[in-house]
């Protein structure tokens, strides 16, 4: 009886693996099709692969129609009218000049890029590790591709993702021309956590430093004055409208 059914159970495992390696080569040879039903209504704008098996490229937006579509939404306008105000500050201090040669290191998407042109700034430069043409291009903030002093103020917004903060300012340092200035915004901060920023400047003045909105965000606004002989830290003087 034993005998039966072991004789059974063979023949009911071999049945088992063949109807199951049939249903997989059935699987492997079948050509699938997506779920697009054949008489849904034609989209020249899309273009959708035949079956999985179509390697045919899909059609790609093109930069500018994906540009003006990004520029005209309402969070881009709000936060480059922010940054025009910023850097409208920054102007009024006599920092800032429509002959200026301005470099925004960590720049993102370009808001401040934008920003700058739009307060009439001629000659902005964005960089990033990651581009976005036509405002951003792709560079390393910890070792940018420009000659020492190519600009008259450098700005960032990012210090505080950066891998190393020291090589991070000292290329900032380095591509300002001599009593050229270097703006950095971080989270709003007291006084020893400004002096603990400004001391990584090694060839720097502290300009000032104040709380200031960006973005809808409360943030504080360092700035520096870059000095090629000066070897030492920034001495720290209090600025009158820093709290």
């Amino acid at each position: 009886m034993d005998r039966h059914i072991q004789i059974f159970l063979h023949r009911l495992s071999f049945a088992s693996i063949t109807i199951a390696t049939l249903t997989l080569l059935l699987l492997f040879l079948q050509t699938p099709q997506t779920c697009v039903p054949p008489n849904s209504p034609p989209k020249p704008h899309l273009k959708f692969p035949r079956s999985t098996c179509d390697s045919s490229p899909r059609e790609l937006v093109p930069l500018d129609k994906k540009n003006r579509r990004l520029w005209s939404s309402r969070a881009w306008k709000s936060q480059v009218s922010s940054f025009s105000h910023f850097f409208t500050s920054i102007r009024h201090l006599g920092l800032l000049h429509n002959h200026s040669k301005v470099l925004c290191v960590s720049a993102g998407a370009g808001h401040e890029v934008m920003a700058l042109s739009k307060v009439g700034i001629s000659d902005v430069t964005g960089v990033d590790l990651v581009d976005s043409p036509p405002l951003v291009s792709r560079a390393d903030p910890h070792d940018l591709p420009f000659f020492d002093g190519a600009f008259d103020l450098v700005y960032t917004g990012h210090l505080e993702e950066a891998l190393f903060p020291a090589r991070f300012i000292s290329e900032m340092e380095r591509s300002v021309r001599d009593n050229g200035v270097c703006v950095v915004v971080v989270q709003e901060c007291g006084h020893e956590e400004v002096r603990e920023i400004a001391d990584l400047f090694r060839h720097s003045s502290f300009v000032g430093a104040a709380n200031v909105s960006l973005i809808g965000l409360r943030m504080t606004r360092i700035v520096m004055r870059t000095i090629t002989c000066c070897l030492a830290g920034p001495s720290m003087e209090r600025d009158p409208s820093y709290a």
